[in-house]
């Protein structure tokens, strides 16, 4: 059975086969379609927006989908940037400009106001849009002065896991994903994996 994950990201696509590589899935990503085109991310919670991306991705592919939308959320600044995580200074994706934008707005604050936590949510679509799961994540730490590790991506160099005092630029990749919003959310998911695995070979034995 395949199924396809909804990114275009390399990146969060590692992230995403790293998590569930060792289950009984082939897994593509978008990459294996580039006629299809850009999901447009309109809605205003994380949860809204991993639905229309599961069910466009299913519905233009033909095959289970998965549709993953994450972001973080700083109490301090009314739960900015929140949705707009991936484009907070403007551009999509541009990982140095929401960085360099979050710090300055963070500045003028104490270490003990510059809380922050990481939302991820998932949502599982059959080839024919119909949601199967949906399933949610957090991992909560802090937003440091400077970027620190190489790792991850995103806020990643700047989001201070307290416990270990490291932050995600710098934890190794088994690690972050044993703690990471991304990992937990899809921990979630893995049971509903397998079902619908385990019922496709029923079907096909029988």
């Amino acid at each position: 059975m395949l199924l396809v994950l909804g990114t275009r990201n390399r990146k969060k696509r590692q992230e995403l086969v790293d998590l569930l590589g060792d289950l009984s899935w082939e897994l593509g990503d978008l990459n294996d379609w580039p006629g299809m085109p850009e999901v447009e991310e309109t809605g205003s919670t994380f949860e809204e927006n991993a639905r229309i991306k599961a069910q466009a991705v299913a519905k233009f592919t033909g095959h289970y989908a998965l549709g993953e939308d994450s972001g973080l959320v700083v109490p301090a600044l009314e739960g900015a940037p929140g949705v707009y995580s991936a484009r907070y200074a403007g551009k999509q994706g541009d990982d140095a400009a929401n960085n360099a934008k979050l710090l300055a707005e963070l500045d003028k604050l104490p270490d003990d106001q510059r809380d922050a936590y990481y939302v991820c949510t998932a949502v599982l679509c059959n080839p024919a849009g119909e949601v199967k799961a949906t399933v949610e994540g957090r991992c909560h730490g802090r937003i440091i002065r400077d970027e620190r590790g190489s790792g991850g991506f995103g806020y990643d160099p700047l989001f201070l896991i307290l416990e270990y005092h490291h932050t995600f630029g710098e934890l190794s990749a088994v690690v972050k994903h044993a703690l990471s919003h991304r990992g937990r959310a899809l921990a979630r998911l893995r049971p509903v994996l397998r079902e619908l695995a385990g019922e496709s070979m029923t079907k096909v034995r029988g």
